[in-house]
């Protein structure tokens, strides 16, 4: 069968797997965003559906007035001994932590601390014993990938970190996992940076602790130098094995908006790359070491189309996340609709406004809501960071009037592009999505009028930096409250 990449659109960078129960499961990055850390589950490695969070409430994760692209990163989920472990790093608080479950459907502990430097921490079990791994600085001021023996009860160190592999050469060494396959212990890591230099590496022992030799042919997997390719960034990457005993690389990669512009918007999302051991126990990976935008594989399966994001097959707190910690009571929500309660935080800040944002998964995308407002203001946005939004709302004019605008805010350059006079407080907001811009509708009784278009390259990450994507959120601030009565977003519509 042929699969097409990536296997999961739209921001959720990171991704890690394992396999328990019959079932695969995996959990990407959530970075300013709560829930934190987006779980799914699959039995094919190709199509998967999210199954909740894994930090779902405020006693797991300091997420306060945290700046965007801060908080929780890089997660390793495993599975041991009937339990699931998933470990990550709030980069904000610079603390390495763990949280399990012996229901993977059900709540996750509170946060268990190790205390270990570094960030992308992974768990390795053997033997009753538990190793924790990270890149950064041991014990004796080395850096590299770090590792200790931990008492996976309370988190508690058992022996020093130390410094077990320093990488093949590249940059920001990172996203190290530990696995054991036919004997021999299997490093695999990042470099390179998780834009366009990103690589998978690895390395190999017949000990846990080293010494590891790297793989004669670093990088293993890269696409930093298919230029005019539009799939990018590829790295940061776990293995697994299917039930066929066929193995693969969950990995994050990222879409150019076109081949041969270098922007992406959509975030990093989630790649599958096969993997090939060879008779001397190396292996390769890939298309000649590449990630290509389809695979042809063993199995019996169909990959489901995105097909459309409503109020009805969506949930708050599943598909749907906050900035930060929500105030719960500025929100309340029924099968059909949502209600927001304004309040003077605004998109602007890093703090939390009352929004409520679904990811936007692919390029094309006809994007609508209806919204009854008193509010001072309400509506959509296409939101990258405090600092890069594109805002359609219904605003409360100093006269009294209602008027349907179109802000957009590109760093320090903010302009209201178009203004439109309503007749009441409500209105059918519309955009138009494809790679290159964004069309701003407000439909009326007598057809759409345009407020203006905008580019998506400058809600990039080459323009706005940071680690996230673009979110579809519903928002209000000021004063007041708005229903949000309808939303759409359909991904089989050609918007070219």
């Amino acid at each position: 069968m042929v699969y097409s990449n990536p296997v999961l659109k739209g921001f959720y960078p990171d991704p890690s797997v394992c396999f328990a129960e019959g079932r695969y499961f995996m959990v990407c990055s959530s970075f300013q965003y709560f829930p934190g850390v987006p779980l799914f589950e699959s039995c094919d490695l190709v199509n998967w559906k999210q199954i909740g969070h894994c930090l779902t409430r405020k006693s797991q994760v300091e997420l306060d007035k945290i700046n965007s692209s801060g908080g929780v990163f890089a997660p390793t989920i495993r599975y041991n001994n009937g339990r699931f472990y998933m470990v990550t790093t709030n980069d904000t608080t610079h603390r390495n932590f763990y949280v399990w479950t012996d229901d993977i459907y059900g709540e996750w502990s509170e946060p268990v601390l190790v205390d270990q430097d570094g960030i992308d921490p992974s768990l390795y079990f053997e033997d009753g014993r538990c190793f924790f791994l990270s890149n950064g600085t041991d014990d004796n001021g080395n850096h590299g990938v770090v590792q200790c023996e931990i008492n996976i009860e309370t988190g508690e160190k058992l022996s020093e970190s130390r410094v077990i592999w320093q990488g093949s050469g590249g940059r920001y060494l990172e996203s190290p996992h530990m696995y054991k396959i036919n004997g021999l212990y299997y490093l695999m890591t990042a470099e390179g940076g998780t834009e366009y230099g990103h690589m998978v590496t690895y390395a190999r022992s017949s000990s846990i602790w080293g010494k590891f030799e790297g793989y004669h042919n670093n990088p293993v997997l890269t696409n930093r130098n298919l230029g005019g390719y539009t799939i990018q960034g590829v790295g940061h990457g776990d293995l697994i094995q299917n039930k066929n005993g066929d193995w693969f690389m969950l990995h994050l990669g990222f879409r150019q908006i076109d081949r041969w512009l270098t922007f992406h918007h959509l975030g990093r999302e989630v790649f599958l790359t096969p993997v090939f051991f060879g008779e001397d126990g190396w292996f390769t990976a890939g298309s000649n070491g590449t990630c290509t935008d389809t695979f042809e594989i063993k199995g019996d399966f169909t990959q489901a189309p995105l097909g459309n994001n409503s109020f009805a097959n969506t949930a708050p707190f599943m598909e749907w996340c906050f900035l930060r910690h929500p105030v719960t009571e500025n929100y309340s929500f029924s099968e059909n609709k949502f209600t927001l309660t304004a309040t003077d935080v605004t998109l602007d800040m890093a703090d939390t406004p009352t929004f409520i944002g679904i990811r936007q998964r692919d390029f094309n995308a006809e994007i609508s809501c209806e919204l009854k407002s008193d509010a001072t203001e309400a509506g959509i946005t296409l939101y990258m960071d405090e600092n890069h939004h594109y805002d359609l709302a219904v605003e409360l004019s100093e006269e009294g009037n209602y008027v349907a605008l179109l802000r957009l805010n590109i760093g320090e350059a903010k302009c209201v592009q178009n203004k439109i006079h309503l007749t009441d407080n409500s209105a059918k907001l519309k955009i138009y999505s494809n790679s290159y811009c964004y069309s701003f509708i407000l439909c009326t009784e007598n057809g759409e009028i345009q407020l203006g278009t905008a580019q998506t390259r400058y809600l990039s990450s080459e323009v706005a930096g940071g680690f996230t994507g673009v979110l579809i959120g519903l928002y209000a601030t000021g004063e007041g409250s708005a229903d949000f009565i309808s939303f759409n977003c359909d991904y089989n519509k050609n918007c070219l």
